[in-house]
């Protein structure tokens, strides 16, 4: 008797008896295999509405296309410039050097303001404010501008005001960009406004 139960319970028995257990029918695999692709559906969906709602939270300029590498990646600049702009905001008393060109500096922040011009930079992000007359094409020149001097247009809003035109970007400084510190980025563009309104004169 002894010697039955030893041989019910050696290796090559237990092996049988788990051969033997019945395996998933054809019903219960497909059954299965549905249950992964709703689950795996219902994920894609749910995707989808975070992109959507994400997209809809940002500004069109953030977002032009609507894959999800552009969608992500278009939310990643707009948290950045948001940050940007909060510590701006909050902290403007933390400027601790101002130099003869009436540009501030911090850790952080540097700021230059002229006449026409206020170039606010902050971790490769840069905040510009351009007060101009209207001239025809000017807005297409400033951006063909900004693209030759590495400077990444992230944002632009327009405000018109009689004869002027106030044009607000938020650019990213590029790694390639020769411009180091926020007098270089204005003195760039004042150059190049000049050249516009100069073209504008001898066009006229």
């Amino acid at each position: 008797m002894f010697g039955v139960e030893e041989k019910a319970n050696t290796p090559e028995a237990r092996r049988k008896r788990r051969r033997s257990k019945p395996s998933m029918s054809e019903e219960e695999l497909e059954t299965k295999r549905m249950t992964h692709i709703a689950i795996e559906r219902n994920r894609r969906r749910q995707m989808n509405d975070y992109l959507t709602v994400l997209r809809s939270l940002m500004p069109p300029s953030y977002s032009q296309r609507g894959d999800q590498a552009s969608i992500v990646g278009g939310a990643i600049n707009f948290v950045k410039e948001l940050e940007h702009l909060l510590q701006l905001s909050t902290f403007p008393q933390l400027y601790t050097r101002r130099s003869s060109s009436n540009s501030c500096i911090t850790a952080n922040v540097a700021v230059e303001r002229r006449s026409d011009i206020e170039v606010t930079m902050m971790e490769g992000h840069a905040s510009i404010k351009i007060l101009a007359k209207k001239n025809p094409k000017q807005l297409l020149k400033l951006v063909a501008g900004f693209q030759s001097l590495c400077l990444n247009i992230l944002h632009l809003s327009i405000t018109t005001v009689d004869q002027s035109v106030l044009y607000s970007f938020s650019v990213k400084v590029e790694d390639e960009c020769q411009l180091s510190s926020v007098n270089e980025i204005a003195t760039a563009i004042q150059e190049m406004i000049g050249r516009i309104q100069q073209e504008s004169t001898s066009l006229a």
